[in-house]
């Protein structure tokens, strides 16, 4: 059983593990490139595009948990809230929101 029964609950600890804003910013160019990638593929219908969202998505998370935050990525025990974790992410910083949504959790 999960150590979180709802993403709420795990959203919290997902902005704890990405609390370098370094970290933060490699998660959101690594999240613009595999949203461009998908992008490039639908509108040129090739497919093969698809292949670099999660090469260009992963890379630039990985070297920002490893090197930046020295911690594990969450995805590894939590994939799907993670991805999502990730999109809420990168949905706050586009609407500049994410460091209020910080302060009120207290991370």
């Amino acid at each position: 059983m999960s150590e979180f029964q709802t993403f709420e609950a795990f959203w919290p600890f997902y902005l704890k593990e990405h609390s370098s804003p370094l970290n933060r910013r490699l998660h959101f160019v690594g999240t613009s490139g595999a949203l461009f990638s998908v992008f490039l593929a639908l509108a040129t219908q090739q497919w093969t595009y698809l292949l670099l969202a999660p090469l260009c998505g992963y890379s630039f998370a990985w070297v920002g948990h490893f090197v930046v935050e020295k911690n594990r990525p969450a995805t590894f025990r939590h994939p799907l809230w993670s991805l999502r974790g990730d999109f809420r992410m990168f949905a706050m910083i586009c609407m500049g929101k994410l460091d209020s949504e910080r302060q009120r959790l207290g991370v």
